[in-house]
């Protein structure tokens, strides 16, 4: 099949190869971008991180905790342009849709917006957002919510740069105090800098392992032909220990660390044995507003214009 230079574009920012070699990966691939990326990997011309996409579409990711702390929510809604997404009352709109998200028994967005609206139960959430696109002069989306719970602990949330990305942070913990609080909070933060796949280990899935190990070992060949076959699986091991410790939240080295060598996992250990706790991190989400959409090319000046003529 022919490929496009818009493939070869975007195969490029995912993985940072040049030109020519992603469009020679798309072509064995015949145009499967996911494909592409394993070639690009196995030739060691990719890093091990696919890319959803390009973080494009404007809007917010906002969290909402129930009085206790015993729930959370983060919930995605999106607009056109980055121009409505600060605006104070589209951000006032994505804190009502969290609230009514924290208790609706919705399992999916469908579901949720057929629901009654909670501030004026004589509309439905869909028929409250029709009612905000026609004030904010623009379309808008309630794309995604999730929520997590904990009975023997607490969640923590934190949002950053306004609503760019939202964490919500599921802790067990025996003791809750502020010192405990401060811990949850500080990787949470972590959580939105470093954006790990997996609480643990013990979360990654033999199927990923097996995958990872496969591309892992066709890159070392290609790099050491005429290695052994145990220095070749060395290399692999060692490879994927280095990955499982940037996608496994416990085992990434936490940032704030004052030695820069301390992980997540010990600092929580050190908060607990100074707390007299029992602490636990069970669960986490991160939202990245926008990741996985596209957004309409279009420069401040513009958008601004755009909006006075509305």
């Amino acid at each position: 099949m022919a490929i496009t230079a818009q493939q070869v574009k975007e195969l490029r920012e995912m993985t940072g190869a040049g030109m020519m070699a992603c469009k020679k990966a798309l072509t064995k691939a015949d145009g499967d971008m996911d494909k592409a990326v394993e070639i690009l990997r196995e030739q060691g011309l990719a890093g091990a991180e696919k890319k959803a996409g390009r973080i494009a579409a404007e809007g917010v990711s906002l969290t909402k905790l129930s009085d206790d702390r015993k729930s959370g929510v983060v919930v995605e809604v999106n607009a056109e342009t980055d121009f409505v997404a600060k605006n104070e009352k589209f951000q006032n709109y994505v804190r009502d849709v969290a609230a009514q998200a924290l208790t609706s028994k919705a399992e999916d967005t469908e579901s949720f917006l057929n629901e009654p609206w909670h501030l004026d139960e004589s509309r439905t959430v869909a028929q409250q957002l029709s009612e905000e696109i026609s004030i904010i002069g623009e379309n808008m989306n309630i794309r995604r919510f999730a929520r997590l719970s904990e009975s023997e602990g607490f969640i923590q949330d934190y949002v950053h740069a306004n609503g760019r990305i939202g964490v919500l942070l599921q802790v067990k913990s025996n003791v809750v105090n502020d010192a405990v609080v401060e811990m949850a909070k500080n990787i949470a933060m972590q959580i939105a800098a470093l954006r790990p796949k997996y609480v643990s280990r013990k979360e990654v899935s033999q199927d990923y392992l097996a995958s990872e190990k496969e591309i892992l070992l066709a890159a070392a060949k290609n790099e050491k032909p005429d290695a052994p076959e145990k220095v070749l699986r060395g290399m692999v091991q060692g490879r994927l220990n280095k990955e499982l410790k940037e996608i496994c939240l416990v085992d990434q080295v936490y940032v704030r660390a004052e030695d820069g060598k301390q992980t997540v996992q010990q600092y929580v250990d050190s908060v607990a044995k100074a707390q007299n706790a029992a602490i636990e991190l069970v669960a986490f989400l991160r939202f990245e507003t926008g990741e996985g959409l596209e957004k309409k090319t279009e420069n401040f000046a513009e958008e601004v214009a755009a909006q006075m003529k509305k």
